[in-house]
């Protein structure tokens, strides 16, 4: 016989099994309601009982099928003859077989016995209905509006997505940026709040931030930097002192001009901004702390012996946003933000551009995303800094998202706030200065690297939970089972916290395993764990990966931990490598200008797969990059450093102008 047929023939067994047990438990039930008193049988007619009631049940999975429904659903409202002919007995009875025979079908469907298999106890089962019911046997069936109520069903999908409520995502190719906002929503990871342009950072995103944060605290800490703060509130005056910082600004920049509310004269309004309460200097919601941290700066530093002077602080942001996505481009956004202040220049373009190495590092090392590492062109620079470097992620629709920046802010700010110090042979000094940071921004950047169409995808050292085990529970009565089971859980879960790993049990039961199943995964937890009564007895439990490995895998109880570790770290160097194969294979290298503007003028967000990027000779004009800007919409994502160091571009023409190219410029579209 082969494992085919043995299946089969085994399947055949228990369907056959299942259906005497559902046929003795119906004559029982009859029979204990016969030998019930009249008075106990009227109690426990259908008009006396009534729905149970599950508590704490949070999680609901609608059925599709009518088996176990209330038999009101399936009884005409007016009692037909034949109907009001059965004796209160013979009702009770069909009543208590259709129960007995529901109950047996939903084990079978819980089990996965085939439709096939099913069919001759569903048609059982309609034919004690129709007993019960005659008028259901006798309506026609109309396969027509039958088929438009299928289409009814099918036809709202697009629409259910723009619903708060639905649980649908959006299909990477057939929209990009919804699938990405669909994702974010179902997956539990923000929602828009009630003020336009913020966004409430969910648990589940905000311990993806955490990951980041503990991780990268770690590496400034290495770096030198001390973690400080600063007031979220910033004195206008104090912007104004730097020309360039303020420009660069002044349009996002929210502020405050009252420091009290009143009701007085308000009318309808309930409240209005004190006329008599408005400040001298208003104040600005904090976009960014240069200012602010170069004021105290000048009290903190006097001497050569007080450089460099390292800070950090792990705070919000504003910046005010007309067209705002979730992580992406938010008014309020959190991040960290280094500053630092130096005796030379070399110390502080050294500064900078080391602490951009290590936002490169954690990229790569925590979240498996592979990066661009170069410098903006002048009209990219950040407001203020005499060069401004980057980091730079491609997504997987082919368009580059900024990752994190460095400043090499010269002597600006120095100046601005009249800080110096005094050097070694006692004279007095301007300070050189840098500042650097990354934001929630990284979680939009991992969620578009590496997930897919069923949900979230992430690497496991950024995980949350990077196991999640299910437990499946023996047989009510098994408590020899429950035992076992419950040693073997707890010994498990104490193997992996001890090899480090982040574990959660999903014991929950009021929810199925499948649903459980579907909900991990598209949470994109690495690894999933089943462990049931079977497994216990065999010694082993199934284990199986988000991505990266096909169907499940069996492994022996006393290797779980040893296994897990080894196959997340696989799991974290294949996600590294697709991105990586990703990035090379989305980079046009030496394409001519009218090639990139036809491939990129018609590019949207909302396209799945786009062009990618184009690395081609350039010679530095700010003018021809807004030009090219107008015409396609690409802008100059960085000159890469590597290539450039190489002298890539030497005798080259600039792919634009003709002229002789002064750098490699990696050009496209992005977030």
């Amino acid at each position: 016989m082969s494992p085919g047929s043995a299946v089969s023939s085994a399947r055949g067994t228990t369907h056959v099994r299942l259906g005497l047990v559902a046929l003795m438990a119906a004559l029982a039930m009859t029979r204990a309601f016969q030998l019930l008193p009249a008075a106990r049988r009227a109690a426990l007619s259908p008009a006396r009982r009534h729905a149970p009631v599950f508590a704490g049940a949070d999680v609901r999975i609608p059925r599709t099928s009518h088996v176990g429904a209330p038999l009101s659903r399936f009884m005409s409202q007016t009692a037909s003859p034949e109907t009001s002919a059965l004796t209160d007995e013979r009702k009770a009875e069909l009543e208590a077989q259709i129960k007995a025979k529901g109950d047996a079908i939903r084990a079978m469907k819980d089990e996965g016995v085939a439709k096939d298999d099913l069919a001759p106890h569903v048609t059982e089962l309609l034919a004690l209905k129709a007993e019960l019911d005659p008028t259901l046997a006798a309506a026609p069936k109309k396969k027509k509006p039958q088929k438009q109520k299928q289409k009814q069903k099918q036809q709202p999908k697009k629409q259910q997505s723009d619903d708060a409520e639905s649980d649908y995502i959006t299909p990477r190719a057939e929209n990009y940026s919804k699938w990405y906002n669909d994702l974010i929503r179902v997956c539990g990871l923000a929602e828009t709040s009630p003020v336009r342009g913020c966004m409430v950072i969910k648990p589940w995103g905000m311990s993806l931030w955490d990951s980041v944060r503990n991780d990268l605290d770690a590496r400034i800490k290495d770096h030198g930097a001390e973690n400080a703060y600063f007031p979220l509130l910033i004195p206008k005056s104090f912007l104004s002192k730097e020309a360039e910082h303020v420009d660069g600004f002044a349009k996002e920049c929210a502020v405050v001009t009252h420091h009290r509310l009143t009701a007085e004269g308000a009318g309808e309004e309930g409240l209005i901004a004190d006329p008599e309460a408005e400040l001298e200097d208003p104040l600005i919601i904090r976009p960014t702390s240069e200012t602010m941290i170069w004021n105290m700066f000048k009290k903190w530093i006097v001497s050569h012996r007080d450089l460099p002077l390292k800070v950090n602080q792990w705070a919000n942001v504003m910046r005010w946003e007309m067209r705002t996505r979730p992580f992406l481009r938010t008014s309020e956004f959190l991040w960290q933000e280094g500053h630092t202040a130096h005796a030379t220049s070399e110390g502080a373009v050294e500064d900078a551009k080391a602490m951009l190495d290590q936002y490169a590092d954690m990229c790569e090392k925590l979240l498996a995303i592979p990066v661009v590492k170069g410098a903006k062109s002048p009209s990219e620079r950040f407001a203020g800094a005499e060069e401004t470097f980057t980091i730079e992620a491609l997504m997987q629709n082919g368009w580059a998202l900024q990752s994190g920046t460095s400043h090499f802010l010269g002597q600006s700010f120095g100046k601005a706030f009249d800080v110096t110090f005094q050097d070694a042979e006692g004279k007095q000094q301007d300070v050189w200065g840098t500042s650097w940071g990354v934001s929630t921004r990284l979680l939009g950047a991992l969620i578009m690297t590496h997930s897919d169409d069923a949900g979230l995808v992430l690497p496991p050292r950024v995980a949350p939970v990077q196991v999640v085990v299910v437990p499946i529970p023996p047989k009510k009565n098994d408590e020899e089972g429950k035992v076992a089971l419950n040693n073997a859980l707890d010994k498990m879960v104490a193997d992996l916290k001890g090899a480090g790993l982040k574990v959660k049990v999903d014991d929950r039961d009021y929810m199925r395993n499948g649903a459980k199943y579907f909900e991990w995964e598209r949470k994109g937890v690495p690894l999933r764990i089943e462990l049931g009564p079977r497994d216990v007895s065999s010694g082993v439990c199934v284990f199986k990966y988000r991505v990266g490995s096909e169907g499940k895998e069996g492994v022996s109880l006393d290797e779980v931990a040893a296994k897990a570790s080894e196959g997340l770290d696989n799991l974290q160097e294949y996600l590294l490598d697709s991105a990586k194969e990703r990035l090379a294979g989305g980079i046009n290298m030496m394409a001519t200008y009218d090639e990139m503007k036809v491939a990129l003028e018609a590019d949207e967000a909302s396209e799945y797969e786009g062009p990618g990027l184009y690395l081609v000779p350039w010679k530095c004009d700010a003018e021809n990059e807004e030009k090219i800007k107008e015409e396609c919409k690409a802008t100059i994502r960085c000159y890469p450093t590597d290539v450039n160091e190489m002298g890539m571009h030497e005798g080259k023409k600039c792919f634009y102008s003709g002229e002789e190219a002064t750098h490699m410029a990696l050009f496209g579209r992005a977030f």
